[in-house]
């Protein structure tokens, strides 16, 4: 899903800026990242891994620096605030990892999903356990994508406005390193929790 959305919001502005071969490109992208949506969620029923993670986020950011690079007009902090949240969640992970002296190569379960799925959602579902496992994994998605949505609408809306996607770059690590202070703490607002 955080891939259909930015596409689309990298498509919307590249239509703003007349770059219709680049917008056809990430439409199409966007389809197809649809198609596999609707047989992988809430199901599971395909499984992209690593490797299709890997093609989107290179479409994407191949798309964002052609998009970039060939229209002046488009800031650089664009793709940046439209991505921002893989790049924090990297940036972050790297820094979590060399406070506790660890190989920031080594995986651990602190990242931001993680953390969702373990205390914000573990007790929704009462019934057997394997329908509340996969349940409870589906519905951290939607957390994740209104976290997404956050970035994607300052985004699209100032799209040239250098100054302005800086800032709101700024408030989002803030407001994650907030969250994920909240979440680890177990402080999280009741209102999250249904």
């Amino acid at each position: 899903m955080v891939a259909l959305i930015v596409c689309l919001a990298l498509a919307h502005v590249a239509l703003q800026v007349g770059d219709r071969a680049l917008a056809a490109l990430l439409v199409s992208t966007a389809a197809a990242t649809g198609g596999f949506l609707v047989w992988n969620y809430p199901r599971g029923m395909l499984f992209a891994g690593d490797g299709g993670a890997y093609v989107w986020g290179g479409v994407i950011a191949l798309a964002s620096i052609s998009l970039v690079q060939r229209n002046a007009d488009v800031s650089p902090w664009f793709p940046m605030l439209l991505l921002i949240y893989p790049v924090w969640e990297t940036i972050f992970s790297i820094y979590r990892k060399a406070v506790r002296g660890v190989s920031p190569g080594v995986a651990d379960a602190l990242h931001f999903h993680q953390l969702i799925y373990r205390r914000i959602v573990r007790g929704v579902f009462h019934d057997d356990e394997s329908r509340r496992v996969l349940m409870r994994n589906n519905r951290t998605s939607p957390y994740l994508w209104g976290f997404t949505l956050l970035t994607v609408v300052p985004a699209v809306l100032f799209w040239n406005n250098t100054p302005l996607l800086m800032a709101f770059c700024g408030l989002f690590v803030v407001s994650y390193v907030m969250a994920y202070l909240a979440i680890v703490r177990f402080k999280v607002p009741n209102w999250l929790r249904h």
